[in-house]
């Protein structure tokens, strides 16, 4: 498990961790892209968003393997959002808009993604 304190420098940490994952499972430059990515998104959404950047809060990224996928959860103490009703960022009214891609990306790179604990929880899965 990776415990991160909710401020901007976490963020940080999630490329070591996502290098021990390619090392231990031997994972394809391309997938460690995917997890990358899809990670750095999850975990900057619970900071800023689930948690608010109040760094008493923290952020845990946990892991697990099971049936050819690796799983990684992340979950902040936020009090989660509506994860069903989200602006597609690629229409007209959004696509100059900062922001807004986080889920998106998951979404596209992740072979699974599904949201827990009213949504303050996300749980990506990926083939190895």
């Amino acid at each position: 498990m990776l415990k991160l304190a909710s401020n901007s420098g976490s963020v940080s940490k999630v490329e070591p961790f996502v290098r021990n994952l390619v090392n231990r499972y031997n994972l394809s430059p391309d997938k460690q892209c995917d997890i990358l990515i899809s990670l750095t998104e999850a975990v900057t959404n619970a900071i800023v968003h689930g948690n608010c950047k109040a760094e008493e809060k923290s952020v845990k990224v946990r892991m697990s393997r099971n049936r050819g996928m690796l799983a990684l959860r992340v979950s902040d103490e936020g009090c989660g959002f509506d994860f069903k009703n989200l602006p597609d960022p690629t229409s007209p009214e959004n696509i100059c808009k900062c922001g807004g891609r986080g889920v998106y990306l998951m979404r596209q790179l992740a072979d699974n993604i599904r949201f827990y604990n009213n949504g303050s929880t996300v749980e990506m899965r990926f083939k190895l």
